[in-house]
């Protein structure tokens, strides 16, 4: 007795193919909604509902026109977004609104806001929100990074850890958390300086959240730091490589666990600029670096000696 396998025709319409025929080609109506099989004209749906607009748009600005939807929400502001505001001088259509309707407008604008900021944690959202897109155009950080660090601030937030301290150290701190879990080339000096806040106050503050929040950071690539520095002082390309080269060997036989990533990618700079006969100073790459001299010395030596450059190593 043969063992026969049904096969339901729901199951093959979720693989898309057609259960009639086994078919994978459809066409679908516009006007009336209907998706067909190509092969067998078997009509395997009657309403299918469209997700596009129902007006038209030719040009750009007709299409920013005619659109009824608002930007995404974000957590970089205190409301996410979500919170209504209108002016109280014009109608819909443009035209001037009577006196008596606009002082009226004007009032309710105004209880309006005062109800959006009646509550303190909305008030404290506003103010490290601002501060957060101040600090992030200064750096240069990207929208995703300062997504997170405002994801973070919020958690801290959450956990009453912004309670007698300052704003603007825990959205600094909270902005360094986000470029570490991101692995964004930004150090804590970057983003000091940027802010008005001292660099004990932020460090404090970064040390508070990653041990009250739990929060797994990554380890810096050192890597990642070689171009930001190169690009400064006009390093070549070549050099650059070389250096790269540099530290993944010296990654291969874990020589650069526990070290620094600035100061060991300036110290594989130097290395390589060695190497290839480019006259670079470890005093200039301990400024751009943000390190100082004897870290960038003593991580040269010892990157030489791990990676058996004897004759780089004594000098």
């Amino acid at each position: 007795m043969l063992n026969v396998k049904t096969v339901k025709p729901e199951s093959l319409l979720q693989k898309n193919r057609c259960p009639e025929c086994g078919g994978n080609k459809f066409v679908t109506d516009a006007e009336t909604g209907e998706m067909i099989c190509n092969s067998c004209g078997l009509v395997l749906q009657d309403r299918t509902i469209s997700q596009k607009p129902e007006w038209r748009a030719f040009t750009p600005e007709e299409r920013e026109t005619k659109t009824r939807v608002g930007m995404p929400t974000s957590l970089t502001q205190f409301d996410k977004g979500l919170s209504t505001s209108f002016q109280p001088y014009t109608d819909v259509s443009g035209k001037t609104l009577p006196f008596d309707t606009r002082q009226k407008m004007i009032r309710l604008r105004k209880w309006n806001t005062r109800a959006v900021f009646h509550s303190s944690l909305n008030r404290n959202l506003s103010q490290a929100m601002t501060e957060l897109k101040t600090l992030a155009d200064k750096t240069h950080i990207p929208e995703d990074v300062v997504e997170e660090a405002a994801l973070i601030y919020r958690r801290a937030l959450r956990e009453g850890l912004v309670r007698g301290r300052s704003i603007s150290s825990l959205i600094a701190a909270s902005l360094y958390m986000a470029c570490r879990m991101t692995r964004t080339p930004r150090n804590l000096k970057t983003i000091v300086e940027a802010s008005s806040r001292g660099k004990k106050e932020v460090a404090r503050c970064y040390r508070l959240i990653h041990r009250e929040l739990g929060l797994k950071i990554p380890v810096d690539d050192p890597m990642k730091y070689i171009s930001k520095i190169a690009s400064k002082l006009g390093i070549s390309q070549k050099t650059q490589n070389r250096a790269v080269k540099l530290l993944q060997q010296a990654e291969k036989m874990k020589a650069s666990t526990g070290k620094g990533p600035v100061g060991l990618a300036a110290a594989a700079l130097y290395t390589a600029s060695i190497i290839e006969g480019e006259k670079i100073t470890q005093k200039d790459l301990a400024n751009v670096a943000g390190v100082t001299e004897v870290t960038v010395r003593n991580r040269y030596k010892r990157l030489a000696k791990d990676l058996g450059l004897k004759d780089i190593a004594s000098l």
